[in-house]
């Protein structure tokens, strides 16, 4: 192997996306004579022999490195494998793919209850869709069922127009061979619109819907079914169907569609393609064979309060890797975009920190769990254990609602705010942020803590 080396990087970081831009980044801003690649991830990474410290690519290329960050992502737990009728949606080439076959399709099924499947939910237009949720509610991985039903509204309304583009950094590539992988190295100076090298089939960031048209084939402007409390129960497509022995299945099945699901409710539904959006799996596969990684029980990469694997001079952020060191009660893994960031950002800084014999502490990050999207068009804010992840049946909720306007719910453990979920714009996350991290007694205060006719905000600065 050592033959092929092309290169040796003082840092290579492999993945194109959040995690993986965002490390590379911090490296270059905290060592900026650095020299720095990004690799972008998926069917590129062949191999990584940590013991040469080299990573291959497909194409046959060899870098050496000082440090390697791996921050290659999750891919989506699909229903089926290799069934052409189901699609899960996880980087920008599914999401590209997503469109194209959209813009033939009357209706989809979206089987799935967490972000990808409340955005498309919400986005989709000129399509029927069909929603299967396993849960009670919409939303079940963010919300309960009361800031559910508030959202449930603007699955029939008019949506305003689209936000304008956000501007991300700028990356210049080196161009492989046809078919081979790209190395990024950042470009200090600029920044433009777009999304960088998340263009070559990276993690999607959380603007991932802007600048695609999100339009079916029909003249409706956006019909959204929800099928509560069920699962998918069989595939098949409009062959196997004719060639059924089921005499109840050939009946249930109206239509002449190209798949058709059944779900564990007894319902079926014809549609053109099925969304898998039930979750994703770590992306570990090229680094495990030939290294002694130890790995989580979801799937990811153990790492501990520096980023840092089992193997020597490896790093990992985002998506696959497990945070396996002691953790702040107030904060909790979620795989989301945030934390990729989060923990891009941080490998970046204690990679740098080892080579410059410098101290580093766990960043406050990681103090409080707080993150900000939009769902339905409403700034969503979840902050702490929002939604009293492992508290005892002693926590209390209280919850302000305005229809149409905001749904404010707050936890609260032994009278000390433990997290809250703040929907629309409310203008309390600072002060809410704050009430958490002080672990002030709101006992003396009781329900006047939501009371709308306070200001809040004032009251306790």
């Amino acid at each position: 192997m050592e033959n092929k080396k092309e290169k040796t990087f003082q840092f290579v970081v492999v993945g194109g996306g959040i995690a993986g831009v965002t490390c590379v980044e911090q490296l270059s801003s905290q060592i900026p004579s650095a020299d720095v690649a990004l690799i972008t991830a998926g069917p590129h990474i062949k191999a990584v022999t940590n013991y040469k410290q080299c990573v291959e690519t497909a194409d046959g290329r060899v870098f050496g490195y000082k440090k390697l960050c791996v921050c290659s992502g999750a891919r989506p737990k699909l229903l089926t494998q290799d069934n052409p009728y189901v699609l899960g949606i996880r980087d920008t080439d599914s999401a590209q793919e997503f469109q194209k076959r959209l813009s033939k399709a009357k209706r989809i099924v979206i089987v799935g209850n967490g972000g990808i499947a409340l955005e498309l939910a919400y986005e989709v237009e000129g399509c029927e869709v069909i929603w299967a949720v396993k849960d009670k509610a919409i939303g079940n991985t963010f919300f309960d069922a009361g800031a559910a039903q508030f959202l449930i509204p603007s699955l029939e309304a008019d949506k305003p127009q689209a936000a304008a583009p956000c501007k991300r950094p700028r990356f210049t590539t080196e161009e492989a061979a046809p078919g081979g992988s790209h190395i990024f190295t950042a470009d200090r100076s600029s920044q433009a619109y777009g999304h960088g090298p998340t263009d070559s089939g990276s993690a999607l960031g959380p603007d991932w819907h802007e600048g695609i048209a999100l339009r079916g084939a029909q003249e409706v402007s956006h019909r959204v079914s929800v099928e509560y409390q069920c699962e998918v129960e069989k595939i098949f497509t409009c062959e196997e169907l004719h060639k059924s022995p089921e005499q109840t299945l050939r009946t249930e099945c109206v239509g002449d569609w190209p798949v058709y699901v059944r779900l564990t409710n007894a319902q079926t539904f014809g549609c053109d393609f099925v969304v898998s959006a039930t979750g994703v799996v770590p992306n570990t596969e090229p680094f495990l064979q030939g290294n002694t990684f130890v790995v989580a029980d979801d799937g990811g990469l153990q790492v501990d309060d520096h980023m840092m694997t089992s193997e020597a001079d490896v790093y990992a952020a985002g998506d696959v890797c497990t945070a396996c060191w002691e953790q702040s009660p107030l904060w909790q893994q979620m795989r989301l975009w945030t934390q990729a960031r989060q923990m891009g950002w941080y490998a970046g800084r204690c990679m740098a920190a080892h080579i410059l014999s410098e101290p580093v502490e766990l960043d406050f990050c990681f103090e409080l769990f707080s993150h900000i999207t939009k769902f339905f068009n409403y700034k969503v804010v979840l902050l702490g254990k929002f939604n009293g992840q492992g508290l005892g049946p002693d926590h209390e909720l209280l919850v302000r609602c305005t229809k149409g306007q905001e749904y404010v719910k707050v936890v609260l453990s032994g009278g000390r705010m433990v997290g809250a979920v703040l929907i629309g714009e409310t203008d309390l996350e600072e002060t809410f942020e704050n009430l958490i991290l002080n672990q002030m007694d709101l006992t003396p205060y009781g329900e006047e803590l939501l009371n709308p006719d306070i200001d809040i905000e004032d009251y306790f600065d």
